[in-house]
């Protein structure tokens, strides 16, 4: 097997400068980092994260929380919901490696006090943790921010000394696809919401109103229905929608995968998109492209959000102060949406984002 001794004799750098690049504990010039990185793969050099522990150096764990965190939340995974979460997760785990990092799923402690993950998390000597997307009431939340555990939050807002958190612009996000649908024509928009408690879809429900408000289209509150995120209950809002309304020109879902729920519920009662409905989602999954018709939404970067989440967690380690990371999204314009009436035209720039 191939050793870091081996890797910096190839690189021509010292072994400290092999563990710097490998690790991301130092800054060190793109070249370096380039020569190390290449040495490595070229002799297959993987770094022997256990004996690292062992020896006492710097723990190369990171703990990884999301949603309830459980065997339930892991079931939930799986859900359709979850698919702009799991990209995320994708890339936390792809920079966690490529820094010389193995993750941890902890299990939640069955007491779930404030204090018992914390003391779980230490005593399997985690250099600190990233939370995925979990409540702001979730017992782990506060507990991790008062322990001083470098800790980083995706998707909620969570800061202390040594805790910051990576999230998307879902106000500005918001606004900006339902200013396209104003600038369309359509003045009756129905919204289908995130749940009250989840901090991306309050953000994403102001941005909202910030549109309307701001060309003075009021709110009309039997044409707003509530979600629990996912396909099924989006579908089932929508129904109930349309039993109440079919006069909107126009439905904002605060996710991808509700849209889907809207197209279908649409489609079941006659209703073409976007001739008779405009459609928008929000996060760009890769099925959004292949929606029936192609779905406009507001596009979040996973990659960056991933990524960057790491290399805060890594920065908070080595004691630096981290601000927060507010990602720009983008409008993609697609297929589903139109002026009202009509069809919508397949353009050049289908698919990509749009200044708004």
């Amino acid at each position: 097997m191939a050793t870091s001794e081996d890797v910096a004799r190839l690189a021509g750098v010292s072994r400290a400068t092999v563990s710097r690049v490998l690790s991301g504990t130092a800054k060190v010039s793109e070249a370096t980092r380039q020569r190390v990185e290449a040495a490595a793969t070229a002799l297959g050099y993987e770094p022997d994260v256990a004996a690292q522990s062992l020896s006492g150096a710097r723990s190369r764990t990171i703990a990884l929380g999301f949603f309830a965190n459980d065997l339930w939340a892991l079931s939930q995974l799986t859900r359709p919901q979850y698919h702009f979460h799991l990209d995320v997760l994708r890339h936390i785990e792809e920079a966690a490696a490529k820094a010389g990092y193995d993750l941890l799923l902890p299990s939640r402690p069955s007491s779930a006090s404030s204090d018992s993950y914390v003391r779980l998390l230490r005593s399997r000597r985690v250099a600190g943790a990233i939370m995925v997307a979990c409540p702001p009431n979730d017992v782990r939340t506060q507990a991790l921010i008062e322990s001083r555990l470098p800790t980083v939050f995706i998707d909620t807002i969570g800061t202390g000394p040594c805790a910051t958190y990576v999230t998307s612009d879902n106000t500005a996000g918001a606004r900006q696809v339902t200013e396209h649908l104003i600038r369309l024509g359509h003045r009756r928009i129905a919204r289908v919401t995130g749940t009250e408690t989840d901090p991306s879809g309050q953000d994403r429900l102001t941005g909202i109103r910030q549109a309307l408000a701001a060309h003075g289209i009021p709110e009309e509150p039997d044409l707003a229905r509530r979600s629990d995120w996912s396909v099924e209950d989006a579908y089932r809002q929508t129904l109930a929608l349309l039993e109440a309304r079919r006069d909107f020109t126009a439905v904002i879902a605060e996710s991808d995968m509700m849209a889907l729920g809207v197209l279908r519920a649409l489609h079941e009662h006659g209703l073409r998109v976007p001739e008779d409905v405009s459609v928008t989602g929000f996060d760009d999954i890769d099925l959004a492209a292949f929606a029936s018709p192609p779905l406009t939404t507001v596009r979040q970067d996973a990659a960056a959000m991933g990524t960057g989440a790491v290399h805060a967690l890594l920065s908070l380690v080595d004691g630096a102060a981290v601000e927060p990371v507010v990602l720009p999204t983008e409008v993609v314009v697609r297929r589903s949406t139109a002026t009202p009436g009509e069809s919508a035209p397949v353009r050049e720039h289908e698919g990509r984002a749009v200044d708004l």
